[in-house]
């Protein structure tokens, strides 16, 4: 897995949000794409957090489920990242020291080019797998 990178394996396009955009809004996003998380950038693309589906708990949890809540309220902004060029091995290691299932992949300039999951992480092993 260390000779395998996390440009062969990430999503892209990614599903992005503005922070000021509603919770309900991005809710629908995910929902409609199947997806769990969003990625909230800024207007040039940069990242400045993400939104997952344990987010969404969290807002439940704390009784913010307003749909004028914002995604700026939600998001986790301590977001770790990864570069095309980083070992699935890494990225996976990662995730789990973490204990992520989104990780946004960055170019050098910060912009979001894609996310790696535990999913595409799956999808992987199971096609390397002995019956594959």
């Amino acid at each position: 897995m260390s000779d395998v990178f996390v440009g062969s394996l990430m999503s892209s396009p990614v599903h992005t949000i503005d922070a000021s955009a509603s919770i309900e809004e991005a809710g629908n996003l995910m929902l409609d794409n199947g997806i769990g998380s969003v990625i909230v950038v800024d207007d040039d693309g940069r990242l400045e957090g993400i939104l997952t589906a344990t987010d969404f708990v969290h807002v439940v949890a704390r009784g913010d489920s307003e749909p004028t809540a914002t995604v700026g309220s939600a998001m986790s902004t301590d977001v770790i990242t990864t570069t095309v060029n980083e070992s699935i091995q890494t990225a996976a290691d990662v995730m789990l020291e973490h204990g992520f299932h989104h990780l946004p992949v960055v170019d050098d300039e910060s912009e979001v080019i894609g996310v790696v999951t535990t999913t595409d992480l799956t999808a992987y092993l199971s096609s390397e797998g002995p019956n594959a």
